[in-house]
């Protein structure tokens, strides 16, 4: 069978994109190895960030520099070989850090950002989950007062971009979180138009099934070649051979290794993140998605429980897990909410596609026709997801795009053989 459009990759960002192309009578099918929404899409911290108008930068100073070495601290964990094999992405990441740099690109990712939550709302309601949001933001909590300072500066010059936000005292933290001990705590900021997800890889699932609702089709099959068919593409599967006349290539981290083949190679780089969830009990309840600046992790309240959510782990996509990170911050957490009773026996584990510019892919792929990109979100595809659908789905019929694409374009990195 021979569709207009395939995209494969059905994470929130693959989703998304098959979603608004569907909207608009085209005829699509999704693939992935796995249901939608059961990979990193799953497994994040269940925030729509419309206050990610900032990149994270890799360190230049040198004493931040020297935080990390010693591979003990609980924002940021790496392994060896990991920094081996990614060395060449990583020295670009740490050359496009620089101030200058991040200014500039900071105002290219804040086009995006400041469509998140509207372009969600669209596909919410079309899938009938406004069960699953919650619209009174999450808080930020800080335990130095020098860093605290800081980001109220920041917080403050963020109103201009359109984000809301309370700075907290203590006592009006602990009114909104009732059960926590925010004993060493200084202060904390509360991000007020940014949602909450109490179940991320069900509204990817959702999505999926609207998508599926206007006529989507949906395949989990592995693919693995992808070759140019005349004007189009075929797609080899594990179980068949579709066709297609547009190819969209949505599968987050593992896209390089897709499209490689074909003669692209992107210094696309994985970050490995965990997460485990605790039973929730009258004296741990919590209201909001609580972020601890200083130790690098989630606190949130999901459907499955309490998800305690990691900051990053540089690792090879297919490593065995090292799950020290995570009982480091499950240890601290627990000085925060009494956490007795994990939900999961073994906890899960993730890996976020990032670019050195901290700019996602989106669009053509420059060497082929019809060839169009997707990927490299870093810690906000989540959030992104249905933005990025709506511009590739207007890339592919020729519309004007919403936003200026020329920032996120394949070429800026792609080597072509």
């Amino acid at each position: 069978m021979r569709y207009e459009v395939i995209v494969v990759g059905a994470g929130m960002v693959g989703t998304s994109i098959a979603w608004h192309l569907q909207e608009k009578k085209t005829k699509v099918l999704l693939i992935d190895r796995k249901s939608p929404g059961s990979e990193t899409s799953y497994g994040n911290a269940g925030l729509i960030q419309r206050e990610a108008i900032h990149i994270h930068p890799f360190p230049r100073q040198l004493f931040e520099l020297l935080k990390i070495v010693p591979n003990n601290n609980t924002s940021i964990r790496y392994r060896w070989p990991a920094l081996l094999h990614y060395r060449q992405a990583l020295l670009q990441y740490w050359q496009f850090s620089s101030q200058h740099l991040v200014q500039k690109i900071e105002k290219e990712w804040q086009t995006l950002i400041e469509h998140c939550t509207y372009e969600h709302q669209k596909m919410i309601t079309a899938a009938n989950v406004e069960n699953l949001i919650r619209r009174d933001g999450w808080i930020e909590i800080h335990r130095t007062e020098t860093k605290f300072k800081a980001a109220v500066e920041v917080a403050k010059k963020s109103c201009d971009q359109g984000v809301n936000h309370q700075i907290l005292s203590l006592k009006e933290l602990q009114k909104l979180e009732p059960h926590c001990n925010f004993k060493g705590v200084v202060g904390a900021i509360h991000w007020l138009n940014s949602w909450q997800v109490s179940n991320p890889g069900a509204l990817v699932k959702a999505y999926a099934k609207s998508f599926q609702n206007m006529g989507g089709g949906i395949r989990d099959s592995d693919v693995k070649k992808i070759l140019p068919d005349g004007d189009g593409w075929q797609i080899i599967t594990d179980d068949g051979i579709f066709y297609c006349n547009h190819l969209v290539v949505a599968a987050g981290p593992w896209s390089n290794q897709l499209i490689k083949p074909l003669g692209y190679d992107f210094p696309l780089f994985p970050m490995r993140g965990y997460h485990q969830h605790f039973k929730v009990q009258n004296e741990n309840t919590i209201n909001h998605s609580l972020v601890e600046v200083d130790k690098g992790f989630v606190m949130g309240p999901m459907q499955q429980g309490i998800r305690i959510t990691t900051g990053a782990e540089m690792t090879l996509i297919d490593a065995k897990k090292n799950v020290g990170q995570l009982s480091d911050v499950v240890a601290f957490a627990k000085k925060i909410l009494p956490l007795n009773d994990s939900v999961e026996n073994e906890p899960w584990c993730g890996s976020r596609p990032c670019m050195p510019d901290m700019k996602p892919v989106i669009g053509a792929a420059g060497k082929h026709a019809n060839l169009w990109l997707a990927f490299g979100h870093g810690h906000q595809g989540f959030t992104l997801g249905p933005i990025t659908g709506r511009i590739i789905e207007e890339l592919i019929h020729n519309k004007p795009t919403i936003v200026d694409i020329s920032p996120f374009n394949a070429q800026r990195f792609s080597k072509i053989e």
